[in-house]
């Protein structure tokens, strides 16, 4: 059973939270978000506080409930604060640039990895850092992934697409004699 649902999402002033229909909005200074919730969760809204109520106590709901909370302490932090991932790379020759709405990667590759970047994300590529900004903490962390599949970083040499302050367990390689 979710202990997060159980305590009631304080609405800080400046945002409004509205759930209509089965569809929970949040609107801030920075932009709007929503999502379609599930009918056996409902959002009741008084007092700068949402309360979330199950229907019927299910296991599926009630995994739900805490689901739901979690969405929408997320949702807003984004509409205030945003979310951003920083990405670093590593090797000889690799590197990035924004072009066009894409970015453009050299990773080893013969040839460049091209990659469009989502509605409602933007991304600001510096020498050897890419920072990828956002409202939703989902769409954020998964094109973050993205991006870092194309070159996860070897073990031996390090190489590759990082989070920024990741740490990559290193192996010794070949030894000689």
């Amino acid at each position: 059973m979710s202990r997060l649902a159980k305590k009631p999402t304080n609405i800080p002033q400046g945002v409004e939270v509205t759930f209509q229909e089965g569809t929970l909005s949040v609107k801030g200074p920075k932009g709007s978000l929503s999502i379609t919730m599930d009918s056996r969760v409902v959002v009741e809204i008084k007092d700068n506080e949402a309360h979330f109520i199950v229907k019927k106590a299910e296991i599926e709901s009630l995994a739900l409930w805490g689901t739901y909370a979690a969405h929408l302490r997320n949702m807003i932090e984004g509409v205030t604060n945003g979310y951003a991932k920083k990405l670093e790379v590593e090797g000889v020759g690799f590197k990035w640039e924004v072009k066009d709405g894409k970015i453009v990667m050299a990773l080893g590759f013969s040839h460049p990895v091209i990659v469009t970047i989502p509605e409602g994300l933007s991304v600001i590529t510096e020498k050897l850092t890419m920072t990828i900004s956002g409202l939703d903490k989902d769409k954020v962390g998964q094109f973050a992934a993205i991006v870092r599949d194309y070159k996860k970083p070897e073990p031996y040499k390090g190489k590759g697409i990082r989070y920024a302050g990741e740490y990559i367990r290193r192996k010794q390689g070949k030894k000689t004699v």
